[in-house]
């Protein structure tokens, strides 16, 4: 009966103040967001720098749940050790960046130390990444000590095992999820898609813009294929060149 109670006053309290001291965008729903990438992608921290800031600076973020999951393309070797697509030093900076999150759960300070490393990365500066710490003033230890202990491992592990689960598989990184739903190579727009799911009665500054997308950054690639997409691609090309050859040697007969 006292659980029951108290429970009834909880939900009661939270309904109060959605209706009197929060602010009533607070209470609805949020949109999910969910970015798979992996640290040395120029395509990830392009995203990253370039695009990903804007839902902080036109107030979406009041109704996003952004998470940030650091494995990629990234594959688990037999001896369970693990094998980067762009080598060690992004293995490194992926179980950096993980920790940083188990170190500072709160989006408002593990997203501006990620962004911080990204800009970094995306300006070929990464080997600075300690800076950061500075830059913000942050207690290097929390994940310095993660990141050389099981337990940034252990948070990698986990990141791939949600990777790994997505449904459809995830293609390329960057891999951008606005509830549940994969956007493909639309992933720039992804204003758009969460403009669309929101579901809330709040109008949202960040959905009033004609133009939510906006090109920014280098002429780069926009994705790092996966090892298996990578390699069917190289099937094709040496199919293509082989047969160019072919034809060329039977034109010169």
């Amino acid at each position: 009966m006292g659980s029951s109670f108290q429970k009834t006053v909880s939900i009661f309290l939270a309904c109060f103040l959605c209706f009197t001291q929060i602010s009533p965008i607070s209470c609805e729903k949020k949109v999910s967001l969910t970015l798979y990438y992996e640290t040395l992608c120029p395509g990830c921290s392009n995203f990253i720098v370039n695009y990903l800031p804007k839902i902080f600076k036109n107030g979406l973020i009041d109704v996003v749940d952004l998470k940030l999951v650091p494995w990629g393309n990234t594959k688990i070797q037999a001896n369970n050790t693990f094998k980067c697509q762009h080598g060690p030093a992004e293995c490194f900076l992926d179980t950096l960046e993980a920790c940083a999150i188990d170190a500072w759960p709160d989006l408002n300070e593990h997203f501006p130390f990620i962004y911080c490393v990204e800009s970094l990365v995306y300006h070929k500066n990464y080997t600075q990444w300690e800076t950061c710490f500075e830059k913000l003033n942050l207690k290097a230890k929390l994940v310095t000590d993660c990141v050389g202990s099981g337990r940034g491992k252990e948070l990698e592990l986990r990141y791939a095992a949600e990777t790994n689960a997505l449904q459809p598989p995830h293609k390329y990184v960057p891999w951008v999820v606005v509830d549940g739903q994969p956007l493909y190579d639309d992933y720039r727009n992804f204003i758009s898609y969460i403009c669309k799911a929101y579901k809330g009665t709040t109008p949202i500054p960040g959905c009033s813009s004609s133009v939510n997308a906006i090109k920014l950054g280098r002429n780069i690639s926009p994705f790092c294929l996966k090892e298996a997409a990578i390699s069917k691609l190289s099937t094709i090309s040496s199919t293509f060149t082989s047969s160019v050859n072919h034809v060329k040697l039977a034109a010169s007969a």
